[in-house]
């Protein structure tokens, strides 16, 4: 079974792949299959809804099942945000300094907030969606707190300000293999291997 990662990012591709091996499934991306992701809004209210309407989506267009990720960010101390408007929470238009100023807008926000409530979690839903409507959806999270100032040159997004207080050290100051095996998305490629094995021929 052939299955499109609807995704132009090579670091999903990579990590989805490394998901179904063992599995008896190909791994393929939209320049695998010569075609262009058709655009789709993120206008759900979680992430889960994100996911499922792009899997969808995607699936439908290709004639092939799909998966699709949407994640984020939320806070406890402001109600959940950013959440699904994680990755435009300081503006909607595109600027190579997005990161950053998502960063900085969050440490604004939680300026006066002390460190006992500055509790949050990464949030990954993943959704593999077939063309005639089916869809599996998983969620992984990752606990952690908002750190006072950005710390780290690794990662990207919220990393630099997403504290791990059992290790003292932001995202961004993780190894990458540390990160891969820690972060909400490898929780929610975990789950999501249960579910292609689940749908594997024998199975």
């Amino acid at each position: 079974m052939k299955i499109l990662v609807a995704s132009n990012n090579p670091k999903k591709l990579r990590e989805l792949r490394q998901l179904a091996e063992g599995l008896p499934v190909e791994i393929v991306g939209p320049a695998d299959v010569g075609r262009d992701l058709p655009e789709v809004e993120e206008d759900g209210q979680t992430f889960e809804e994100n996911a499922r309407k792009k899997a969808l989506a995607w699936a439908r267009a290709f004639d092939m099942p799909a998966i699709a990720d949407d994640s984020g960010i939320c806070v406890d101390a402001l109600g959940g945000a950013p959440g699904v408007r994680s990755a435009r929470y300081s503006g909607t238009e595109p600027d190579p300094r997005r990161d950053e100023k998502n960063n900085l807008k969050l440490l604004r926000e939680l300026k006066d907030v002390p460190a006992a409530r500055r509790s949050a979690r990464f949030v990954c839903a993943l959704c593999l969606a077939f063309p005639d409507g089916r869809t599996h959806t998983v969620v992984g999270e990752w606990e952690g707190q908002i750190a006072f100032w950005p710390r780290g040159s690794g990662g990207f997004g919220y990393d630099p300000i997403f504290l791990l207080p059992q290790r003292g050290k932001t995202a961004a100051e993780l190894e990458p293999e540390e990160k891969a095996r820690l972060s909400h998305r490898a929780a929610a490629m975990r789950e999501m291997r249960k579910v292609l094995e689940s749908l594997a021929p024998g199975a």
